[in-house]
């Protein structure tokens, strides 16, 4: 998942790139033309992405899931481990001594636990408000959001704050000519490097301290590198904060988009992920109208305490989730109590 989130981290500093290239000369209209083009390509080959066979079992296709199964041990130059490939709707028609007596071995079970009918006819939503999981999804989407509102508030920042203390007072302080001004796309681009040190920390402190640990690690380090923000700085300060500051908030929403897939259960995985997304999704709306609006004039301490503030809600979020998932197995079913704890 880190790797995956290398491409992320690869997209914006070639976005910064190409800003930095584009806007002085040519303008936004040209920027948002040659952005739209990996978009383009992604929908080109998104009909070659294979489906999850782990999802495929749950839905009993298990001829599907088996293909895939197949075609990745080919392309790894690995063979697939002799036996069928069976899901529990299968196990639970067969009795246990059947099953001892048999040649046949398991390989991908769609569930570790029988999953009753009204379990499986359940609303997603519904499931993922249940007693069980309200706790962890409420925070959740807490996290997203103040996450989301404070590495977007960051990126915001960058570019508002780029802009030499010596023009605050003036009224053309968004002049087209500061636009054209490549110092502020060199500082943004300078600024997005800090994600790529960010994904070696998140890499190296995941797996041996938690996921939740490593959260608030991020977090609180986002929040002190951010507080000189609060007065105005240098350029030097100005940059160094939030070099700083982006590189452990992005590593704290990475370990977020690892910590909440491996929280939920396979039948609501996607839907829980991606509601949370929604939620954080809305944080990315709001956070411009605090930083480019009350940051206008450089009045830059009011959007740099919300921002201070929104990283605090999700630290919050952090020490009150109810599981740790370090080490544990994927759930295929709500009862992840049972499973996590």
């Amino acid at each position: 998942m880190v790797v995956f989130s290398t491409f992320w981290t690869v997209g914006t500093i070639l976005m910064a790139s190409l800003a930095w290239l584009i806007m002085p000369t040519y303008g936004w209209r040209w920027l948002l033309g040659l952005s739209a083009v990996p978009s383009i390509m992604a929908l080109m080959f998104y009909a070659l992405v294979p489906e999850s066979p782990r999802y495929l079992c749950t839905q009993g296709r298990l001829a599907e899931a088996g293909q895939i199964l197949e075609n990745g041990a080919a392309l790894n130059q690995k063979e697939l481990p002799v036996g069928l490939l069976l899901s529990d709707l299968i196990k639970t028609m067969t009795s246990e001594d059947d099953y001892e007596s048999s040649d046949s071995t398991l390989l991908l079970s769609s569930t570790r636990s029988k999953t009753n009918a009204s379990q499986r006819s359940s609303s997603s939503v519904f499931m993922l408000l249940s007693p069980k999981l309200i706790r962890t999804t409420l925070l959740l989407w807490f996290l997203y959001f103040a996450n989301t509102v404070s590495y977007y508030g960051i990126i915001l920042l960058t570019s508002q704050l780029s802009v030499a203390q010596s023009d605050c007072d003036s009224p053309k302080i968004h002049s087209e000519e500061n636009i054209n001004d490549s110092s502020l796309y060199v500082n943004v681009f300078i600024t997005s490097l800090a994600e790529l040190p960010g994904l070696g920390l998140a890499a190296l402190i995941l797996d041996r301290v938690g996921r939740k640990i490593s959260m608030e690690i991020m977090l609180v380090a986002g929040f002190v590198l951010l507080l000189p923000l609060i007065v105005h700085q240098n350029d030097v300060t100005t940059t160094g904060s939030l070099f700083g500051a982006r590189m452990f908030i992005s590593a704290s929403f990475n370990v977020a988009c690892i910590y909440a897939p491996e929280v939920y259960p396979t039948n609501i995985r996607a839907t829980g992920v991606g509601i949370a997304t929604a939620i954080g999704k809305i944080g990315g709306m709001v956070c411009p109208l605090i930083a480019v609006g009350m940051s206008s004039g450089c009045h830059q301490t009011v959007p740099v305490i919300l921002f201070e503030v929104t990283i605090l809600v999700a630290c919050l979020s952090v020490v009150f989730l109810p599981f740790e998932t370090k080490g544990k197995e994927l759930t295929d079913t709500t009862d992840v109590h049972v499973q996590l704890e």
